[in-house]
């Protein structure tokens, strides 16, 4: 575990100079598009003083290390607030979506992957698989978009966009998940089929133990530690993915926070962003790894 810690403070560090690295890599002068076209050269030399951006990237890397130690990511060039606060307003609802979209691929994708495994052959695994594919394949702003057009706009059934009560988290949930559930059934399909082919699968058969049983408490257990991998690193894409989906649904969280800053070259606001989903991504992992160990005593995490 010491290793892996070790690993991901390298990571960090290299996602840090990334960020850093964003203010040269945007096209044209971040701060004459925060000025304004009709802004003087004094104020556009007083905002790239501001961000640094007169510095040497080196120096940039060094101040935004010691303003992280600090907790302080600067002061956003569009709204005047600290980059901090506005992510930790925002955060809660992007870890809303991708807590229930992984919620729901893990329940519903492992159930379908059980339910296509234990019907290898037969028509209950030809349409699952089938739709797994589909699930895959499916971009997920079309499926925003067209869940919007059948429940908000004919059916007037759902809200649209925003985040006023509980049925507005429906559609986006919804939206996130359905490539949640299709990646995990069809990994959980895989395992299953390999465990179920096992002596000790076919010992307890022989004995009468009964299918339920067999299924779940021996052979799902035993295929769930690559399905626990999938899950983990879903979680950590659904964050990433809910860019896409909050700016299609109008949802107050980090994702369409980001969209929005990149329109208007809110270069803190990006950089404090862009390394918040990094940290998110980084501890998901090492949360998964740490559930190895309770799925299957057996595993162990050496330094």
């Amino acid at each position: 575990m010491g290793r892996r810690l070790a690993a991901s403070a390298v990571t960090l560090l290299g996602v840090a100079f990334i960020v850093v690295a964003l203010g040269r890599l945007l096209p044209g002068d971040p701060a004459r598009v925060i000025a304004g076209l009709q802004a003087s050269e004094r104020e556009v030399d007083r905002i790239r003083d501001q961000l640094g951006l007169d510095q040497s990237l080196f120096t940039q890397f060094g101040v935004f290390l010691g303003q992280l130690v600090q907790g302080d990511m600067g002061v956003s060039a569009r709204t005047g607030a600290p980059v901090v606060s506005e992510i930790l307003a925002r955060l809660p609802f992007t870890v809303e979506l991708a807590v229930l979209g992984t919620t729901l691929g893990a329940v519903l994708g492992i159930l379908l992957g059980v339910t296509a495994a234990t019907h290898r052959g037969r028509w209950p695994d030809h349409v699952l698989s089938s739709l797994a594919v589909m699930g895959v394949s499916t971009p997920v702003y079309w499926l925003g978009l067209l869940l919007i057009i059948v429940f908000s706009v004919n059916l007037q059934w759902l809200p649209a966009a925003g985040a006023e009560n509980l049925s507005s988290l429906i559609l986006p949930t919804f939206t996130l998940g359905v490539f949640s559930v299709a990646l995990v059934s069809r990994m959980t399909r895989a395992n299953m089929l390999e465990v179920l082919g096992q002596d000790y699968v076919r010992a307890a058969e022989a004995k009468g133990v009964g299918d339920r049983v067999v299924v779940y408490k021996h052979a799902l257990r035993n295929a769930f530690i690559p399905v626990l991998t999938v899950i983990g690193l879903q979680f950590g894409n659904l964050l990433g993915g809910a860019v896409l989906t909050e700016s299609v649904f109008g949802w107050p969280g980090i994702g369409r926070l980001l969209v929005d800053s990149i329109f208007s070259r809110d270069l803190p606001m990006v950089q404090g962003i862009v390394f918040t989903y990094a940290v998110m991504f980084i501890v998901v992992n090492i949360i998964t790894d740490l559930l190895y160990t309770v799925v299957d005593p057996r595993v162990r995490l050496y330094d």
